[in-house]
């Protein structure tokens, strides 16, 4: 396509010269860059297609960045980074260096608010439109809510909130009946009746305009007929719930219609109260692939925009997440108890075939963490075996019902952390560095994390057979394409195994970072300094009779984990052996304190330290200026 407007768009200010009639045909070049650029290097599609017509009208319509828009999770703005002044630069989204895949406020004024999980958007608006007030000024404030978002505790407790303080902030509900997977819950069927319940508004209008003609009686007629209109309301709109909370709500309308949207959002814009828009998208519009498939095309890679087809070489080994989801079938065969929880992720952690064959032992509880995991106690309680399938980083949000409910409890409830570790383009906000971390912390929780896909088979086994809580933290990407054992085997708690003998040193490695460390060894082992490997499999608790005996035998120790330093595996062990008043050097090799960037895994590892080269020069400088016992220098043993 040749784009007669877009290369001209360098700020909503340029946005606003085009004339109203022409922004259909932006919008047709925004879709067309968007489906271009992402089809090349990948990232999310089909909800940024679903908002290209909001996501104009919005910036068309209002002061931005003065007014401020606030986005909710982010996936759906895409285009806004591109009509904000990022359009040269939008070929670099997600990669190393390059633009965020999500809005971040230090890389544009037009960032309002850094968003990536889902469900803030409204309470981050509020507090916005209060410190305006507070402060007297009269901007205006805009919050974008999937409709997925709106199964949120938090985005509800936003909305409670707003209504009570009558704040003037506009909602926009963007409803597309999606999140990532389908739209499940009370709230979804609900959206829905919304959309196919408009024949009060056509009526009520109808009514108005034909008593207003009657002469002389006509407004009078009107007041009358109020509270026959009002009772009216309860039966025959749907929306009267949003109305009922405090706001005032329009809508659905056409989301892809730009003359209406631009002129409601005219309408709107100075709201004098809590204003709920609903705008009803088409998850992937314009393009015909991701509009048949919008869960295949929410997060892609390269792709052939003609065909559809993804550039993705073939996999060596399966997925951790595709093992997780087979063990759990397997597991549900054996045993009628287990149960399976996601929070709107059934693809996302592996859940898909589960919820075919077992559609009754199956939930999908919607954007609702902390729900899933009192769900998954309240099952507990009554004997059941519970997997809440979770995301490293989402588990986060759920924290005191960890606690709280499985852990004071001490409820057989297992947490299947998928993503664990550095993952990616998706960057700081979804990076898995903190579970080992605030899991450990809890009296009664098991933690483990597996080598390889095999052992994650046998860890997820083992925390079924647990009588208390147990967490199976694994990464994102492919396993190592090690055999599966045909049958499950219990691991023993808190033993580790050791893979590797050796001399001088012992490292201690966890999880994701065993095999890179076997090789360091194997490489350290060619300059002359020999390694035992061990497999420390949990975090939770500590092999400490093995680590204490290594710590006695060796000249030092190296502890290796994909994850946060502070507080981590490496500084268990240090607690571990200082408490046993073992006299140890150890090095600590794991990921700073500190944010980590988004960019591809294997750059982020080479760049902290956490691939088999950084590991080697790591030790090989720490064995150089390490106190060793006795008067002998690890320098005089490795070779010229």
């Amino acid at each position: 396509m040749e784009y007669r407007y877009l290369p001209g768009i360098d700020s909503p200010a340029d946005l606003k010269r085009i004339p109203r009639e022409e922004l259909p045909a932006v919008a047709a070049e925004l879709r067309d860059y968007l489906i271009t650029v992402v089809s090349k290097i990948g990232g999310h599609l089909a909800s940024s297609l679903g908002a290209v017509e909001l996501t104009l009208a919005l910036h068309y319509v209002f002061e931005t960045p003065r007014d401020r828009i606030v986005w909710d999770v982010g996936h759906q703005a895409y285009g806004h980074k591109i009509l904000t002044g990022r359009r040269d630069r939008f070929p670099t989204i997600r990669q190393y260096g390059g633009l965020s895949g999500f809005p971040v406020r230090n890389e544009s004024p037009y960032d309002t608010f850094n968003v990536a999980h889902a469900g803030t958007a409204i309470s981050a608006a509020l507090g916005m439109a209060a410190a305006r007030d507070l402060n007297g000024e009269n901007y205006r404030v805009v919050a974008v809510v999937g409709d997925a978002g709106l199964t949120s505790g938090l985005e509800l407790e936003g909305i409670n909130n707003l209504g009570n303080l009558q704040k003037k902030v506009l909602v926009i509900l963007n409803d597309n009946e999606m999140s990532i997977s389908a739209n499940v819950g009370a709230i979804a069927g609900y959206l829905n009746r919304i959309v196919h319940g408009q024949a009060y508004h056509r009526l009520k209008e109808e009514v108005e305009k034909m008593m207003l003609a009657v002469p002389h009686l006509g407004p009078r007629l009107l007041r009358i007929s109020k509270d026959i209109v009002d009772s009216a309301k309860a039966v025959l709109i749907p929306g009267l719930v949003f109305e009922e909370l405090g706001f005032d709500y329009v809508g659905p309308v056409n989301g892809h219609d730009l003359t209406e949207l631009v002129g409601v959002l005219g309408r709107l814009k100075d709201c004098a109260k809590p204003t709920l828009l609903h705008v009803v998208t088409q998850k992937g519009k314009g393009y015909r692939h991701a509009e048949k498939l919008p869960v295949k095309y929410h997060g892609v890679t390269q792709f052939d925009v003609s065909t559809g087809a993804f550039q993705k070489a073939p996999a060596k080994a399966p997925a951790y997440t595709a093992v997780f989801g087979e063990a759990m079938c397997e597991l549900a065969e054996r045993d009628s108890r287990v149960v399976a929880i996601t929070a709107a992720m059934a693809d996302g952690t592996g859940l898909v075939e589960f919820s075919k064959r077992f559609p009754n032992r199956f939930f999908d509880v919607g954007i609702a963490e902390q729900h899933a995991i009192t769900f998954a106690c309240g099952l507990a309680c009554e004997g059941m075996r519970p997997v809440a399938a979770i995301y490293s980083t989402f588990l986060q949000r759920a924290y005191d019902q960890v606690i709280h409910d499985a852990c004071l409890m001490r409820l057989p409830v297992t947490f299947a952390l998928d993503r664990a570790g550095i993952v990616g383009q998706d960057g700081p906000t979804h990076h898995g560095l903190y579970d080992l971390v605030y899991l450990s912390a809890l009296p009664g929780m098991v933690v483990m994390a597996p080598k390889d896909e095999n052992e994650l088979r046998h860890m997820l086994y083992t925390a079924l057979q647990s009588n208390g809580p147990a967490a199976v933290r694994y990464p994102r990407g492919n396993g190592m394409g090690v055999p599966l054992d045909r049958d499950f085997r219990p691991l023993e708690i808190g033993k580790g195994e050791i893979l590797r003998e050796g001399s001088d040193f012992a490292i201690l490695a966890i999880g994701s970072m065993v095999y890179p460390s076997l090789e360091a060894a194997a490489k350290l082992e060619a300059a002359g300094l020999f390694a035992t490997v061990m497999n420390a499999r949990f975090m939770k608790p500590l092999d400490e009779e093995l680590i204490s005996c290594l710590a006695a035998e060796k000249q030092f120790l190296v502890t290796v984990e994909e994850g946060t330093e502070a507080g981590g595996f490496g500084a268990n062990v240090g607690a571990l052996l200082n408490d046993r008043k073992i006299p140890a050097s150890i090095l600590r090799i794991a990921v700073p304190d500190r944010i980590i960037p988004h960019g591809p895994p294997n750059l982020l590892h080479a760049k902290y330290g956490l691939d088999a080269d950084g590991i080697a020069e790591k030790i090989k400088a720490y064995a150089n200026e390490c106190p060793v016992r006795g008067e002998l220098k690890f320098r005089s043993l490795l070779r010229p």
